[in-house]
């Protein structure tokens, strides 16, 4: 035989809901009632708001660090570019004295054949072979040079070369530059006064 559990009186529909449990001595005479314990889970705290103690310092902190960062990668782009022009302008200068050097020692030697095979074409397209040698074995021969950096604000990229001839007198002459349309190096184009 089973054994039916006792009704509970509430527990199920339409039952009687179950009478209210008193503590077994009544409240003190004064009518003051100690508060009753918090609830558990859910419990109002008694401030209104969470503690908001190192939240600036932390802001500050992030913004701060964020703020380098960011001077840092612009100072590093600053840097990097002014180095990769200062490496250019330096490239091109040293190109620019090897083609201008080879050109004099070419004419120097009396190498003029090879002297006027390094000419930018356009100079080429106006001057022979024949008027160029002439040109060049009248001149005063040269001794050294000292060629200088290659300006870049001009049109005609123009180097300044100072020679010692080889009667012992000095000049200042202007190299200007043309480039090769096919290998971009540049060329001689002319060296004058």
């Amino acid at each position: 035989m089973t054994q039916v559990p006792p009704a509970v009186p509430g527990a199920y529909p339409g039952s009687a809901p179950p009478a209210p449990v008193f503590p077994a001595s009544a409240p003190p005479a004064g009518g003051s009632v100690a508060p009753a314990p918090p609830r558990g889970p859910g419990v109002v705290p008694p401030f209104p708001a969470p503690p908001t103690e190192g939240r600036r310092r932390r802001v500050g902190l992030g913004l701060g660090i964020g703020a380098g960062v960011l001077v840092l990668a612009c100072g590093g782009g600053v840097a990097a570019v002014a180095g990769l022009g200062v490496v250019m302008t330096n490239a091109l200068n040293e190109q620019a004295q090897v083609v201008i050097g080879d050109y004099l020692t070419d004419v120097k030697a009396g190498r003029f054949g090879e002297a006027y095979d390094s000419l930018c074409a356009r100079t080429r397209a106006t001057v022979t072979k024949s008027e160029f040698t002439t040109d060049a074995q009248t001149g005063t021969p040269l001794e050294s040079w000292s060629i200088g950096d290659l300006d870049l604000a001009s049109v005609d990229l123009a180097v300044p070369v100072d020679v010692k001839y080889s009667d012992g007198s000095t000049g200042e002459l202007e190299a200007r530059l043309g480039q090769d349309q096919q290998t971009g190096q540049f060329q001689v184009c002319s060296v004058e006064e």
